[in-house]
């Protein structure tokens, strides 16, 4: 059993380590994992620009300094050397440096050692390290296993084989041709395309597809002509696409791919190539890595800001910037997606894209900002949000779910509704539906009776919110759980996270009031299910379920019990506790003592099922559990006294 004052200690220990690494400016950067996947596509794009400049027609090789070439080089050599430190004992490498190995960067790795060995010859950490990774992808049944993985989604499968061709590894004939001429088509009609990729991978459809058209061209004479004659109108989508920090939705792997294929293309000289490798050659840690994105600055600053809120603080603003917050909303339409104004992204770097999940956690975030907000700016807080909320409406597809950056592209699997991101708008637009309920409807003091439309909630939302119901209701599998679409686990059955998925869909139950319903009282029961006999909720089985159970990290287990109590305390609210809900409690507190929240789980996934983690999710999912633990035992978090900020948001 875990007393309130040990969990008040334990609550502000987590407060404390939160705050240390928030910005003064009021927000927090987080911090990503060392990717070796990333890291890989980013040695081979680095090794192929100085093989293009060296090889290429136009002297270029003479018009890079020697300072530059340095700078290069050794950025290859700095990430070599991270990637050997992090080899499996399996000899593949995984996603992050915590990863299970997997065919799809033991391959990128392959092609990075490959590319990187030149010039010189390779050292024997280097052939030893080659030799078992060659023996891994033999033993997992090489491209057949790698075209397995994907099916046919080739958002991914295509850029990997463009790399070893590249490499030199496979013939150009094996790589997936992409019909990169279907991008000279206005935007507003790629989702009747029937793409082979994803929403956001046009970068890379019109690239990869460019570069394995220049070196295994169409056989007909005819059509060949045709593509050949699309090739600048479709690198210009690209150039639109590239946003001022030369990286394609700030990703390490997307951006690699995009800029690798112009390289092979005899294209290095190209202004997206430049900028594409400066943003590379920022992103490189001391360490030698890259992770697969600049950061999840915004989603993480929200992620707290609502932690904070429901564990009862009061003076949120004193710690989160509000107007970081609404400067973070995208007021024009993003050349990317099409995206009409009005959404978040998951990062304030310019090559962010808004999408369900950022916009309906900044949404719930300035919603916690709102009592603390001055009546003079409550206005201005409400019209952000109303764009918002309309934005949200506007993207909501046929089936009642929310996807995450564009309506209607249903084909593929990261490009349909969502049950993580539907839970998550129906929870913000019930929230704003409560504040304004609770005005009378006015949001400006003294708005008169027939005042501005722009103070009023957009039209639609009850519709809406009916409708996500229904897709939520839909999703239920018969155990009782929901999967989410950007969560897994990479040791449960088939990758999947139902406690993720489940926890954030009893949330959306219970903020609309529905706690009686049955598909809420079937979630609960499962989530009281799975808890284990050491009290903790993990994504895995209780017992080990493969002979490569020592991958598991030992920080397993702190985000998901985290999020169950946090689900399990919201529906249970005013009721006695059931037996699974102390037990968790002192399991997760016992776990948060131990330190395990300092190493955190990969447990997100990232574009093309990318695994990733973040250093923040166990710090604040642990947090609003015990935030929200305290708070049912009528108990206020202890005072915040934060003195390591130089300065308070505004």
């Amino acid at each position: 059993m875990a007393d309130s004052r040990m969990l008040q200690k334990v609550w502000a220990g987590l407060a404390q380590e939160l705050f240390e690494l928030r910005l003064p400016s009021g927000h927090w950067r987080g911090e990503l994992a060392p990717s070796p996947l990333a890291t890989a596509t980013a040695i081979s794009t680095l090794a192929t620009f100085l093989r293009a400049l060296a090889t290429c027609h136009s002297n270029s090789e003479h018009r890079l300094a020697a300072p530059q070439r340095e700078r290069l080089q050794q950025a290859i050599l700095r990430g070599t050397r991270f990637l050997l430190s992090c080899q499996n004992r399996d000899g593949g490498w995984g996603d992050t440096d915590r990863s299970r190995s997997n065919i799809a960067t033991a391959y990128l790795v392959l092609a990075a050692l490959t590319l990187a060995k030149n010039p010189g010859p390779p050292t024997t950490e280097w052939s030893a390290a080659v030799s078992a990774l060659e023996s891994f992808i033999g033993r997992h049944n090489g491209l057949e296993g790698l075209r397995a993985r994907y099916g046919s989604d080739k958002t991914f499968v295509a850029p990997i084989m463009t790399n070893l061709a590249l490499a030199g590894l496979v013939n150009w004939r094996d790589v997936p041709p992409l019909p990169f001429e279907l991008a000279a088509f206005p935007q507003r009609l790629y989702r009747f395309l029937r793409l082979p990729v994803v929403s956001y991978a046009i970068p890379a459809l019109v690239t990869v597809g460019q570069v394995r058209f220049h070196f295994a061209p169409s056989g007909m004479p005819g059509w060949r002509m045709v593509r050949q004659a699309v090739r600048e109108a479709t690198l210009a989508v690209v150039r639109q696409m590239q946003p001022e920090s030369g990286g394609f939705l700030e990703a390490v792997p997307l951006t690699a791919f995009v800029v690798m294929s112009l390289c092979g293309m005899g294209r290095a000289e190209s202004p997206i190539t430049t900028r594409g490798i400066e943003f590379l050659l920022q992103l490189q840690r001391p360490s030698g890595a890259w992770p697969v994105d600049s950061d999840l600055a915004v989603w993480t600053s929200t992620l707290a800001a609502n932690a904070l809120h429901a564990s009862g603080v009061k003076d949120i603003l004193r710690f989160v910037s509000l107007d970081w917050l609404l400067e973070c909303q995208h007021r024009r339409r993003h050349p990317f997606t099409g995206a009409a104004p009005g959404g978040w992204a998951w990062t304030d770097q310019p090559g962010g894209v808004p999408d369900a999940d950022d916009t309906s956690g900044a949404l719930l975030a300035i919603a916690a900002l709102w009592q603390e907000i001055s009546p003079a700016s409550r206005l201005l807080v409400f019209q952000a949000a109303r764009q918002a909320i309309q934005w949200l409406l506007n993207l909501q597809n046929p089936d009642g779910g929310w996807p995450t950056f564009c309506r209607g592209w249903g084909r593929l699997p990261f490009d349909r509704s969502g049950v993580d991101l539907t839970a998550h708008a129906i929870r913000a637009l019930l929230t704003w539906r409560k504040i304004v309920s609770a005005r009378g409807g006015a949001i400006a003091d003294r708005r008169p009776a027939d005042g501005p439309a722009e103070a009023a909630l957009p039209i639609g939302m009850e519709s809406a919110i009916d409708k996500g119901i229904r897709f939520l209701r839909k999703q239920q599998r018969e155990d009782g759980s929901w999967l989410p679409l950007w969560f897994g686990n990479e040791w449960a059955e088939n990758e999947e996270n139902p406690i993720y998925g489940t926890a954030k869909t009893i949330l959306a139950f219970c903020d609309a009031g529905m706690k009686t319903d049955s598909c809420a009282r079937r979630a609960v029961d499962w989530l009281r299910r799975r808890q284990r006999s050491d009290g903790e909720w993990h994504a895995f089985s209780e017992q080990p379920g493969t002979e490569e159970q020592w991958e598991i990290p030992p920080c397993a287990g702190v985000e998901e019990t985290a999020l169950a109590l946090s689900a399990l305390g919201e529906y249970w609210d005013g009721q006695d506790d059931p037996p699974e809900y102390p037990r968790g409690l002192a399991a997760l507190a016992a776990a948060v003592r131990d330190g395990r929240h300092r190493t955190p789980a990969p447990i997100g996934l990232y574009f093309a099922r990318l695994w990733y983690y973040e250093r923040v999710y166990p710090i604040v999912f642990a947090l609003e559990a015990i935030g929200k633990a305290l708070q049912r035992r009528g108990v206020s978090p202890p005072p915040l006294d934060i003195r390591c900020l130089n300065d308070t948001p505004g």
